[in-house]
């Protein structure tokens, strides 16, 4: 069977499978099995178990719409009808033409339109693929909740992986199921230990559980998971700090491009994605869309302006909306420290032997490693023992007399600058006793970009500051997955006993440092405004509620033409203040986009005898890139994002749970003071937890005894005493219309009526009004056309409204009463097949209005595709390898035009009779 012979059952739908009876929650096609149909189990025998079959291999029969029974509903206030029929609004995607925002202040979280801004673009695309690329602290994190929950409530968010550096794996699953109720589950080293042990070998893992947060260094492993990846298909992938994917060849490369070849929609996020080179930032845009760019060496962003967005702190929208509540940054300090004696003998060793200056090489080196002497200075700057270390390594590789006999005297000069001496050691402890970490809550985070600075640091510093082993903690890249999200989640907590955290520069992307701490001290600075940048935005982020402050310990010595912190450091460090104020970010200063980059440039260019000032001049004088890293996304100005046409019975999801736990599940014993509602989970809902965060599970037992609230301000009053606690998971979640007991509710609502069964209710209506969902498809299996008719005339003058105009205007809702009155069922059966036949008709007509709107939508993409297609034919040059490039552009192109040609209405309709308005005359 081919995808296009196929007819796609779409979601809701009833089928029978194997004599058994299911409803459809997916359907997707496959390469050669027919489509793959995800259901839930209607029948008493596989009640509430999932199901996947394939209509290649299994018989699935559809349930037609004119063999529907109609019965009576005799609960009170027709509880069990108006359930119903809210439950399949709910469970019913959204059409691929709605392009409106159908969940923005569903969440616990506070409805920024600059948040939505990613949604709103992403859904407006032919498929949701974005680059985040908010500089740090505005809350990406918060934007790629908000578009995930978005095309779950479109039914395109059914499997989902998130792939971040190791060190955020628990901060981004917290994020997502505190803020969301979208359960992830960990799979860092323990998690995916776990897994392995409890499935066969062999199988997939990533089938185990189906929304799912793994590390890129993990993943990246093709030898041990790359056959699991490819046999994947994703809804959605997600790829946190995704500048780190960027450069082709790598593993993290080809992860990246393996992922966004099996997944619908893919997610990118990072502060800065463009590393300088055209060609980079080009492929990481192709992973997004491989038909945007002709030319990877020259395009603007008007090119790919569809693709990403990117706004600063000083961006309108975003300062119009969170100026006030997101404190202006402090000014950062420079804490001068005047070298020691014996440091100045250093510095005088690193000046006359290692750095005679640009007219030369140094003299016990060879040109080769002529800017090592830089490696050595900067070590020096970072502290003794960390130029000690670097000096020994050295040592153990030189082979030159002359190099082993200087490294020797430095080595020696090195030793000789005792703790006692060391000026940044004695500054940091006036700083940190200044602070107040010694007494009180007050914390501060201290970066190094050494290793051995930090462990250093971690010995010394306590006894002199006054602090116990066990209120510093160290973080560094040598450390473990478990070990680094350990660190980070205790020092986010109120009552952890952490005072100082000296890291490195592992914590200085996507880490929140902010909850408990406003105080950052650069022990060393980097060689590079963006390192600084995104330092310190690990403190100065959205959610902190004091002044961030800054300080820098600044070596300075007497010594005429020494290299020390006031020749670069002090001088980046006021130059990222600067830009940072009026720009919002250093990338436009910087003329590269990449740290490491940036840095090697600055040290070229001071080995050429230039200065910090004729580095940056130079560099902002030759940024050709500007206009791509620009604020993009301003320009669609202040108004609201759309907001789409939901329809809905219910006034809210709070007013349908309470009612649906009193009515299906009449059993549980819940405790309810009207905010919260606590009670022992049954079994079959139990079963549904195990894809929560196991940490929460594990805390507050929740298999045992669950609480959940609709009130917002308890559930957020309980997410931050959770953070300021050990629990971290807040024992309390807020039940957002994503939360796993929503889902329960509506999928035992929707079961308890038996097979191709509609419910009669007596309402305010002068003739039987017949309630008919239907719904037409793409290849995808993805809805184009969703209507909720009210079919009425019938049989032989048929009148279509709009389903739930009509359940307003008959007084559909809680304050009805059910007399108990019996419907003339066998008069009304009589008119069954007319309500069909006259909602398919008017559902025909519906598809030719739907048809040209998802082609209006679509033209715009297939012209681009052609003119992308000729241009990058024309541009390839006759050589040996013409014929292969037309052959992938040609590819390339006949890819994206199948993928259009998926996104167009297909097959036949779902119709289906939910239910039948009768007057009571």
């Amino acid at each position: 069977m081919t995808v296009s012979e196929a007819t796609p059952y779409a979601p809701g739908a009833r089928i029978e499978v194997r004599d058994t009876e299911w409803m459809v929650r997916t359907c997707t096609p496959t390469e050669h099995d027919g489509y793959m149909i995800r259901a839930i189990g209607v029948s008493e025998l596989v009640r509430d178990e999932d199901g996947v079959f394939f209509t290649g291999l299994d018989d699935v029969n559809p349930l037609r719409p004119e063999d529907t029974e109609l019965v009576a509903d005799d609960t009170p206030r027709f509880a069990k009808s108006r359930l119903y029929l809210e439950s399949v609004l709910r469970r019913t995607p959204l059409p691929q033409s709605e392009r409106g925002l159908a969940l923005p202040d569903r969440f616990l979280l506070n409805p920024h339109a600059y948040q939505q801004r990613p949604a709103e673009l992403a859904l407006k695309g032919l498929r949701p693929r974005v680059l985040i690329a908010d500089v740090v602290g505005l809350g990406k994190t918060l934007e790629i909740g908000l578009t995930l929950a978005e095309l779950i409530r479109r039914g395109r968010g059914e499997r989902i992986l998130v792939v971040t550096p190791q060190q955020v794996l628990e901060q981004f699953q917290h994020e997502l199921w505190t803020r969301f109720a979208i359960p992830l589950v960990r799979l860092d080293s323990v998690g995916l230990e776990r897994i392995q042990r409890d499935i066969p070998a062999g199988r997939n893992p990533f089938l185990y559980y189906k929304r799912v947060i793994i590390s890129v260094d993990t993943l990246k492993n093709q030898g041990k998971y790359g056959q699991h990846l490819r046999s994947m298909h994703w809804d959605a992938v997600v790829i946190d700090e995704s500048h780190n994917v960027i450069n082709k060849g790598n593993l993290r490369n080809d992860l990246a491009a393996l992922l966004a070849m099996h997944t619908d929609a893919l997610l990118l996020a990072s502060a800065t994605p463009h590393n300088g080179v055209a060609e980079s930032f080009a492929e990481l845009i192709s992973l997004l869309d491989p038909a945007a760019i002709v030319d990877k060496k020259k395009y603007s962003a008007k090119d790919i302006e569809h693709l990403y967005i990117r706004r600063t702190k000083v961006s309108s929208e975003v300062r119009d909306q969170i100026g006030g509540k997101w404190p202006a940054r402090g000014p950062s300090e420079a804490i001068h420290c005047t070298a020691s004696k014996a440091e100045e003998a250093v510095f005088r060793e690193l000046k006359e032997t290692w750095l005679p200056g640009p007219a030369q090489a140094a003299p016990v080196i060879g040109r080769d490693r002529r800017l090592f002497p830089y490696t050595l200075a900067k070590a020096f700057l970072s502290s003794p023992k960390a130029l000690s270390v670097t000096v020994g390594k050295r040592i153990e590789n030189a082979t030159e007399p002359r190099e082993i006999e200087a490294l020797g005297r430095l080595a020696r000069l090195t030793a000789e600058v005792r703790a006692d001496e060391t000026s940044k050691l004695k500054a940091l402890v006036t700083k940190l006793k200044e602070i107040g970490v010694d007494k009180g809550d007050i914390r501060a985070v201290v970066f190094s970009e050494s290793v051995p600075t930090l462990q250093w640091l971690q010995e010394v510093v306590p006894g002199e500051v006054g602090l116990k082993d066990d209120q510093v903690e160290i973080m560094h890249g040598g450390l473990s997955d478990q070990q680094q999200q350990g660190i980070v989640e205790n020092f986010s907590l109120a009552d952890s006993k952490v005072r100082v955290l000296f890291t490195g520069d592992v914590a200085s992307e996507g880490v929140n440092l902010h909850r408990q701490c406003h105080h950052l001290i650069h022990y060393d600075l980097p060689w590079s405004l963006i390192r600084i940048e995104q330092r310190n935005g690990r403190i100065d982020r959205y959610g902190q509620t004091h002044q961030p402050r800054f300080s820098a310990l600044i070596l300075k010595s007497s010594l005429e033409g020494a290299l020390d912190d006031t020749t670069v450091s002090e001088k980046l460090l006021r130059r990222e203040e600067q830009a940072h104020n009026s720009l919002g970010t250093a990338e436009a200063v910087t003329g590269e986009f990449s740290a490491k980059k940036e840095e090697d440039r600055l040290i070229k260019d001071l080995f050429d005898g230039k200065t910090v000032e004729q580095a940056l001049e130079q560099a902002e004088g030759t940024d050709a890139l500007a206009d791509l890293l620009g604020a993009v996304g301003e320009q669609r100005g202040q108004a609201e994002p759309p907001r789409a046409s939901v329809p809905r019975l219910f006034a809210s999801t709070e007013e349908f749970v309470r009612e649906a736990l009193d009515t299906v599940a009449p059993e549980l014993k819940i405790d309810d003071d009207g905010a919260l509602l606590a009670f022992e989970p049954p079994a079959d809902l139990v079963h549904r937890l195990s894809a929560l965060p196991a940490s929460y599970l594990r805390t507050h037992k929740i298999k045992e005894r669950m609480k959940v609230t609709f009130d917002r301000d308890l559930a957020q009053r309980k997410l931050d005493e959770a953070r300021k606690s050990k629990t971290f998971w807040p024992d309390i979640a807020y039940l957002s219309d994503l939360h796993p007991l929503v889902e329960w509710v509506v999928d035992k609502v929707q079961v308890q009526l038996v097979r191709q069964q509609a419910p009669v209710l007596t309402a305010d209506v002068a003739a039987p009004t017949f309630l008919v969902q239907g719904i037409y498809s793409n290849a995808l299996g993805q809805p184009t056309v969703v209507e909720w008719m009210a079919v009425s005339g019938l049989p032989d003058a048929p009148v279509i409204c709009n389903m739930t105009e009509v359940l307003a205007e008959a007084g559909v809702g809680p304050h009805m009463i059910n007399t108990s009155r019996n419907p003339d069922l066998e008069r009304l059966g009589t008119l069954v097949r007319p309500a069909v036949d006259a909602a398919r008709k008017y559902l025909d007509e519906c598809r030719t209005d739907h048809e040209a709107e998802v082609d209006r939508q679509l033209e715009p993409y297939e012209s681009r595709v052609v003119e992308w297609e000729q241009a990058s034919l024309e541009g390839i040059p006759e050589d040996w390898r013409a014929a292969q490039k037309r052959d992938s552009v040609r590819t390339t192109a006949e890819e994206q035009r199948r993928l259009v040609e998926s996104m167009r209405t297909t097959g036949e309709p779902l119709l289906r009779i939910l239910a039948v308005l009768e007057g009571d005359k």
